[in-house]
């Protein structure tokens, strides 16, 4: 029985890291995909934010739409749709076909972590399913740190089509796991749209879906440019860099299983430390991010931290909207992406305004922010506890 419980999270984890690779791989095959469908790298950026903005502004919605259907079945098809598109990016030499093609997995994708994480919340019982959670966010942190940079490799030394063949074999082995180990899951509850729409009203909720937010902003404002930094500030070259970044994406699936044993301890006080932290090593970062040797140092607690974000805001938001988990998921993953991409946008702004080395004061004060909600919150829930 536990062989298979830890075959469905294996498998569900191989997925993440498709999806993910899916998500972001183009980011690393700007050059190639400039030549191949002879377009701008503003065009391939493209790529990269329709995927986004269709993901943040349907994913609740579509989400509600497919809640009445069987999660096994709504898992294997989401996976066919990435493993389609996959195969359509290897062989597509027309830009706007490949564009059309990042609009379908993005309308899923939502829905495919919202699924997992049910799925796996539910697989290990209930003072566990932080540590559930965790397991599927690791592959999100392999996706993210090593999934662009394996596409980038392989492109680079095989084909363009070979490194989205990649994520096309990743997708497949992930759609076979799922056909034997997940097993058939019926909707059990059929809450109607306005029962699950509801959860809205829920003062509580909107403070942790602002510190999702807030967090994500936190994380990205300095991550998105820290080959940047680490190059002009650090003196690295691109050889170490990419060394480092594997080291910063080791110590990220550290970092997720770690906060998920204090979040199973107790959420509230590990939520409150995660930002007071974050604070300390971009503080620690902004004075003596020049230094190679302490920069060492420092990234694995930047890796660690980073990452944990992740199974920290998630499990944060969960806390109210129990009753509605797969709209609660969707929601995570819509506001996560809004915070990527307003984290993205602050530190490129930090950056041209006042250097490459002000990018962690972005960070800081997003961060300075999430904790404030946090505090809020807790305030909000101690004031209507009963006497």
């Amino acid at each position: 029985m536990q062989n298979k419980g830890f075959m469905l999270l294996l498998t569900l984890s191989i997925a993440v890291f498709g999806v993910i690779t899916t998500e972001i791989a183009v980011i690393g095959l700007l050059p190639q995909l400039e030549e191949k469908l002879n377009i701008t790298p503003t065009e391939v950026g493209y790529l990269v934010s329709v995927y986004a903005i269709i993901v943040a502004v349907t994913g609740p919605f579509i989400t509600l739409m497919l809640s009445a259907y069987n999660k096994k079945y709504v898992l294997l098809t989401i996976l066919l749709i990435f493993i389609i598109s996959n195969l359509i990016y290897a062989i597509a030499d027309v830009f706007y076909l490949m564009l059309i093609f990042r609009i379908f997995p993005g309308l899923v994708h939502a829905v495919f972590f919202a699924v997992a994480l049910v799925i796996a919340a539910n697989s290990v019982p209930k003072e566990k399913s932080a540590g559930a959670n965790v397991k599927i966010f690791a592959g999100v942190a392999v996706g993210m740190v090593l999934g662009m940079p394996m596409s980038a490799f392989i492109a680079e030394n095989m084909s363009l089509s070979a490194a989205f063949y990649f994520g096309a074999i990743a997708c497949t082995l992930a759609f076979i796991g799922i056909l034997f180990f997940v097993p058939s899951i019926p909707a059990t509850k059929n809450m109607t749209f306005t029962a699950q729409l509801n959860v809205l009203r829920k003062g509580k909720l909107w403070l942790s879906i602002s510190t999702v937010t807030l967090i994500f902003s936190a994380m990205f404002s300095s991550f998105s440019y820290i080959a940047d930094y680490l190059t002009k500030i650090t003196h690295f070259d691109n050889n170490f860099i990419n060394i480092i970044l594997i080291l910063f994406g080791f110590c990220g699936l550290i970092g997720n299983f770690v906060f998920s044993r204090f979040l199973q301890k107790n959420v509230v006080s590990t939520t409150y430390a995660y930002p007071i932290l974050f604070i300390f090593i971009y503080i620690q970062i902004w004075f003596l991010g020049f230094s190679p040797i302490a920069m060492c140092v420092l990234i694995i607690f930047w890796g660690g931290l980073h990452s944990a974000g992740l199974v920290v805001s998630q499990t944060w938001l969960m806390q109210d909207a129990g009753e509605a988990p797969e709209f609660a998921n969707s929601l995570y993953i819509s506001f996560s992406n809004l915070g990527i991409t307003i984290g993205s946008i602050a530190g490129g702004w930090f950056l041209s305004q006042f250097g490459i080395n002000t990018v962690v004061l972005s960070s800081i004060f997003f961060a300075f922010l999430a904790l404030l909600t946090i505090y809020f919150k807790k305030n909000m829930h101690q004031k209507n506890a009963p006497c």
